[in-house]
């Protein structure tokens, strides 16, 4: 369960937990005359401390190897700003009159005189104050009461000083596979764009496995337990009863022409900005791109749209005026994502003028084009809350985003189809799609463990 407390405000999370609930479990059947495991199958992973076990038919031994999430890409012990600066900011003797957009900062110069400089606010900074000013109570109220829950608990910790002084920084995995350009790479092949082909199942025998296959369909694993399968010498665990469409914006014609649609869509748009144009490293879409995303053919009658959008108030505009509107989706909810410390300390201070500690989520239902609704054919999901809260400790991994399966089951019908667009991570019960789908499925940010039997 990734759910620790639910109360009025929102939600307390736990995303490792939900990572690990996940039915990580290599099966390997092998015949008990073969001593080694020399010509195995590349794309199965086990090694001496697997346990053996026979199946129903008595003739063949099933190795089970279990992985883990990295536990340490979630120690989050303080908050990313460091101790002397936010100090610094705190004695800033700064003075702000947003009304006249200008703000007065007093500060002490090298030299140690006193001087000062008056900064104009753009319209942007000007929206994203009066922004803040309206959701700053419900953030500060509500985080707070779901994080003494958490303190109360024990799933929360006061931080120590000893685990202070302890914590290291994190060496992450090398991205040695861009799968982005890849991705870039692969739409310029000519059977990319004339064949027609089916979904590509991971068999429980065969799991072999083309570059192409997985840039020219979708692949799925409906088996009950994990595959691994290998791209360009990187190996990504794919977890049972999941999907995914390791393409780009321009090649989603596979995703479509399985003419399936679905209960609920989460889009996780690579959002412009400053610094991912100043940065080579993310790529992004302008608005207009993502409005020609064709939402209405893969949306499910009443279907939940959900997106997840800066603190930029021209990206919650745009959604809100124009792209949904576009979609035929009408705009029933607006909830936040509140990042928090292992001790419940916001990541950010809530104040900071630069980076907030939350970010927003937009929610919307697709309008009906017919009389009848979802509720006269017998289906009970209840209305959809507004200004819900999702408080969690982030992952040190860039825009790994919270699972959103658990809150989200009260508000569709059971056994609904899941998507996720521009995703980087897979879940059972889910279809994904994006240029970087398979990203934190690398086996580099998992742990083997011997299974037991």
């Amino acid at each position: 369960m990734s759910v620790v407390h639910q109360l009025s405000p929102g939600w307390l999370l736990d995303h490792l937990s939900f990572i690990n609930n996940i039915n990580y479990q290599l099966h390997q059947h092998h015949e008990p005359c073969l001593t080694s495991f020399g010509n195995s199958t590349t794309f199965i992973a086990f090694d001496s401390t697997s346990k053996p076990d026979y199946d129903d038919r008595g003739n063949s031994e099933v190795f089970i190897q279990k992985y883990v999430f990295r536990s340490e890409l979630f120690n989050v012990t303080k908050p990313y700003i460091t101790p002397a600066v936010h100090k610094e900011c705190q004695q800033r003797n700064e003075k702000e009159d947003p009304m006249s957009g200008v703000k007065e900062e007093n500060f002490n110069s090298i030299i140690g005189k006193k001087r000062k400089r008056c900064v104009v606010f753009n319209q942007g900074e000007l929206d994203a104050m009066e922004y803040h000013t309206k959701v700053r109570g419900l953030i500060l109220d509500g985080s707070s009461e779901l994080i003494q829950e958490g303190l109360k608990s024990g799933f929360l910790h006061p931080l120590s000083e000893k685990w202070n002084k302890c914590s290291e920084p994190i060496t992450l995995p090398l991205d040695t596979c861009n799968l982005s350009e890849l991705c870039a790479m692969a739409k310029h092949l000519p059977s990319l764009n004339e064949m027609e082909l089916q979904a590509l199942q991971l068999t429980e025998e065969d799991m072999s496995v083309t570059e192409q296959d997985l840039f020219s369909r979708i692949v799925e694993n409906n088996s009950s337990f994990t595959k691994i399968i290998t791209l360009m010498g990187q190996k990504y665990l794919v977890p049972p009863k999941s999907s995914f469409l390791l393409s780009d914006i321009s090649c989603m014609h596979p995703l479509l022409n399985c003419r399936k649609t679905y209960d609920v869509i989460v889009i996780d748009p690579p959002w412009q900005n400053k610094s991912v144009k100043r940065s080579n490293r993310y790529s992004y879409l302008s608005p207009l791109q993502i409005k020609e995303i064709l939402i209405p053919k893969l949306a499910a009658p009443n279907c939940l749209v959900i997106t997840w959008v800066t603190n930029r108030q021209k990206h919650l505009r745009f959604v809100k005026e124009e792209l949904y509107p576009s979609w035929s989706v009408e705009v029933v909810a607006e909830w936040h994502w509140v990042k928090i410390t292992n001790s419940g300390e916001f990541v950010f201070p809530l104040d900071s003028p630069h980076k907030k500690p939350y970010e927003g989520l937009v929610l919307g239902r697709v309008r009906e084009k017919t009389a009848v609704s979802l509720r006269s054919a017998d289906v009970k999901v209840l209305p959809i809350p507004d200004h819900k809260l999702i408080v969690s400790v982030p992952c040190t991994l860039h825009s790994h985003k919270p699972p959103l399966a658990e809150v989200l089951k009260d508000y569709v019908k059971p056994d609904g189809e899941c998507l996720e667009l521009f995703a980087r991570n897979l879940q059972p019960g889910w279809t994904s799609w994006g240029n970087e789908v398979l990203k934190f499925q690398h086996m580099d940010y998992f742990v083997a463990l011997e299974s037991r039997s």
